[in-house]
């Protein structure tokens, strides 16, 4: 026998559910509907005394009024309705006398003209301008008070000039059109040696800290030593079972280290020529590596969308960060914050905070994929390229400075030096040269392949300047290395700079 009661539970769509908990919900919370909140006094004040800060602070500590301190306090409701009378200093149409206050008998017109107000600023002497603004207003009740009437008395663009001192100052001069700076000369560069030995793309460059050799990592799955005065190969390495696309040689111990699209990360032990050690963790192709300058660690950046930290020494994945939605493409590092920073295939720059393994600022200005990164050695600043634009930024933020816009292909690479010359190299095979500070392509070059290759097979894959900053060493996807060095014959007159200002262009991201 059964006692089960049979009960219709009635079914309520979701939307209704929801609306009705929603409804509930607003009539505990809320006893009147109709009611407005209630202003409170202490919200007001502040947002009152903020807003002041923000907008009026150049004004808030204008002279006050020597009559309206003695007529005592205006009247509240509307301090704009009173109107004080004016403590002129002796322009053309009042009586001439210093300190006259104006009375019915007096006054001839309410406010001065351009010209009376215009001499008045120039002939007020620094010592009394100096007084009046030594006696400012005391509270914001006062402030209150007094609210406009410096700028009734005078209008707005001579009441600075009262409080400068009467000379002729900023407050009177017509502002200066914007302009951007002339562009630093520098002599062009020229190509003066190819070297070739590999057998593949040459994808990865770096120069020893002596300056004696160079090391390049290439598709032929080898790693080639080369001495940089006679570009002869000094030594092959072998180890790597794909393309080497990242190499890097540490300025604190004799290593050198290796990164593949076998995702392995090697570290080269340069007295014995062997590998001892190998960082695993990437779970797929290793694009780029860098040394941190200042801390035994090594930051790595692969096709899982993650970049990550090793401990040197031990080995060990000290970070993992991650964040971005798409391959890493390049990592930098410095000893300043950020430590270290990143361009991805998602078209974004991340900025991050080394110690705690996290983002500090994520850069979204980028359309396209940012596949190269660099630091300027003397400025507190970095680039980045993308099909779209090479950008200039600040750090430790990111605030953006400038674009620079002309380089129209995939820029695998930059390299800057310390006077100022930004190198990009792209995929067609192009190299554009730009002055730093003002964005100016100086120079654009598109070298010839190697005899027996391909057009096609014109590439620049990564460029770096050796340590005297005076070779500019590129690699290219017709399997050679080229150097390029400056033009010694080159003067201002034989390659002028050929520069027009284009202000309206400058785009603000």
């Amino acid at each position: 026998m059964s006692y089960r009661a049979v009960t219709d539970v009635q079914k309520h769509s979701v939307h209704t559910l929801v609306f009705r908990s929603l409804k509930r919900t607003h009539d505990m919370f809320v006893s009147d509907h109709a009611k407005a909140v209630a202003l409170d006094d202490q919200s007001y004040k502040m947002k009152m005394a903020v807003k002041m800060r923000a907008e009026y602070k150049p004004v808030l500590h204008m002279p006050v009024l020597k009559e309206g301190r003695e007529r005592g306090p205006l009247h509240a409701s509307d301090p704009y309705d009173a109107s004080p009378d004016y403590l002129v200093t002796g322009t053309h149409p009042y009586p001439s006398a210093p300190g006259v206050a104006l009375t019915a008998e007096t006054q001839m017109q309410k406010m001065p003209s351009e010209a009376g107000v215009h001499s008045m600023a120039l002939a007020l002497p620094p010592a009394q301008a100096r007084q009046e603004a030594s006696r400012t207003a005391a509270s914001v009740a006062e402030i209150h008070r007094h609210a406009g009437a410096a700028e009734r008395s005078h209008p707005p663009q001579h009441a600075l000039s009262l409080m400068e001192g009467g000379t002729k100052s900023s407050g009177l001069l017509p502002r200066k059109a914007p302009t951007m700076p002339k562009p630093q000369w520098h002599p062009p560069w020229k190509l003066y040696r190819v070297i070739s030995g590999h057998l593949g793309w040459v994808r990865s460059i770096a120069v020893e800290p002596g300056n004696q050799w160079f090391v390049t990592g290439s598709a032929d799955r080898t790693i080639k030593i080369w001495d940089l005065a006679s570009g002869k190969l000094k030594l092959s390495l072998t180890g790597h079972i794909s393309t080497v696309r990242g190499v890097a040689v540490s300025t604190r111990s004799p290593y050198l280290f290796s990164c593949g699209e076998d995702k392995q990360v090697k570290c080269w032990d340069l007295e014995y020529n062997k590998v001892i050690r190998h960082y695993h963790g990437h779970l797929s192709a290793v694009y780029d590596l860098d040394l941190h300058p200042t801390i035994d660690v090594l930051v790595t950046c692969s096709r899982d969308a993650t970049a990550r930290v090793w401990d040197i020494r031990s080995k060990a994945n000290v970070h993992t960060l991650s964040g971005h939605t798409n391959t890493v493409a390049t990592v930098k590092c410095q000893s300043a914050e950020p430590q270290v920073v990143t361009g991805s295939h998602d078209t974004t720059i991340r900025l991050w905070d080394l110690v705690a393994g996290k983002t500090r600022a994520t850069l979204t200005n980028h359309k396209k994929s940012v596949r190269a990164l660099v630091l300027h050695p003397r400025q507190y600043t970095f680039a980045s390229g993308s099909p779209d634009n090479i950008k200039q930024w600040k750090c430790p933020d990111g605030n953006f400075i400038q674009n620079l816009s002309g380089h129209n292909a995939i820029i695998n690479t930059l390299a800057v030096n310390s006077d100022g010359v930004l190198v990009s190299g792209a995929d067609n095979g192009t190299i554009h040269m730009w002055d730093w500070r003002t964005g100016y392509n100086f120079q654009r070059i598109h070298a010839a392949v190697q005899p027996g290759s391909l057009d096609s097979e014109s590439g620049i894959f990564a460029c770096v300047f050796d340590q005297s900053e005076s070779r500019l060493i590129t690699a290219e996807a017709d399997k050679t290395i080229k150097v390029y060095k400056e033009d010694d014959t080159a003067t201002e007159e034989s390659h002028p700079v050929n520069w027009k200002p284009e202000i309206l262009k400058r785009k603000r991201f």
